[in-house]
């Protein structure tokens, strides 16, 4: 199936399908793009509450959306050149990319398996909580406070990240960090090194009993234990 050219508007619009290809359309669905497989979706506008919920095999490019509770158990897709608004994206979602693109809205990927974002900027309150395999590379994250707990992550962060709390595993490395926390849930094995590349600070955080590992003491980490 083929759209063009098109403003689609429906509660359930593109449900359950397959082999679908839309391209410079302006769609209105708050359901839209449910239990469907293989989309390649172009140059359009789509504003929905609960899109593409439980699909696969989807590319976006250039894409602007604005929504909520987006892409929430999705497997493989890729998006790129995009700007995405929308809350509590990608949850439980599983290898999906996206680069060059902007994606706004708070608790972005949590619960998420193989989340990679390149060169995008993210904005939000406490993103990509609970993940796994999550990859960031050449990112800015702008009013990201509490991020990354209990995730494993890879992270090369362009600026500087409000916050961090109780990563598990991996390497997270900005230009600052403002905080840096680690409380009595933190896990019992974490082990993720913390890098400040404008201070060349870095250090390895180990769980230890009483929480009091090897932690941030530089002003520029400062650390909350709880």
């Amino acid at each position: 199936m083929t759209i063009k050219e098109s403003h689609m508007e429906g509660i359930k619009a593109v449900r359950e399908c397959e082999d679908v290809t839309i391209e410079n359309c302006n769609i209105q669905s708050s359901e839209f793009g449910w239990l469907s497989h293989r989309m390649i979706i172009k140059n359009t506008e789509l504003e929905s509450e609960y899109p593409f919920f439980y699909s696969s095999d989807i590319l976006l490019d250039n894409f602007i959306l604005n929504g909520k509770y987006s892409f929430q158990y999705v497997k493989n897709v890729e998006i790129r050149d995009s700007c995405l608004d929308t809350k509590d994206a990608f949850w439980h979602s599983k290898n999906v990319t996206v680069s060059n693109s902007i994606v706004k809205g708070e608790y972005l990927g949590w619960y998420s398996e193989n989340l990679k974002l390149i060169r995008c900027k993210i904005i939000g309150t406490q993103p990509l909580c609970y993940a796994k395999g999550l990859i960031l590379e050449d990112c800015e994250m702008i009013g990201c406070d509490l991020a990354f707990e209990y995730s494993e992550v890879h992270a090369v962060i362009t600026g500087s990240i409000t916050s961090v709390k109780n990563p598990c595993s991996g390497h997270i490395s900005a230009d600052s960090i403002g905080e840096v926390i680690l409380d009595e849930n933190q896990p019992v094995d974490v082990s993720c090194v913390i890098e400040g590349r404008s201070e060349l600070n870095k250090e390895e955080i180990q769980n230890s009993d009483n929480c009091n590992g090897n932690l941030f003491n530089n002003k520029d980490f400062p650390v909350q234990e709880t």
